[in-house]
């Protein structure tokens, strides 16, 4: 089954195909993308789940556990092990917490 495109036009006046109900422009996301901090290694959808949440650092992240982070909007789970190699490279972790 094929999904049909729409043509889209965003606040800006960009325009963009796009097969789902999604209103968010790709060319908004991209400039609006953090060029130099580890958020801008992220999936736009754990990008903004995190910014949503005021995590806009390392260290701010390492104050959550994986658990909470997986529970936002955005998050998926292939998103855990890159954001556990970007803190472990700053000698970080996730803050420990129960996993039941």
């Amino acid at each position: 089954m094929e999904t049909k495109k729409m043509l889209k036009t965003c606040k800006k006046g960009h325009q963009f195909y796009k097969s789902s109900d999604c209103p968010t422009c790709p060319i908004c996301e991209e400039e609006r993308k953090p060029k130099d901090n580890f958020l801008s290694l992220l999936v736009a959808p754990a990008r903004r789940a995190l910014e949503n949440n005021g995590i806009m650092t390392l260290e701010q992240l390492s104050k959550y556990t994986e658990k909470e982070i997986l529970g936002l909007h955005g998050v998926g789970k292939t998103t855990i092990p890159k954001l556990q190699k970007l803190l472990s490279e700053k000698e970080l972790s996730f803050k420990r917490g129960d996993l039941h």
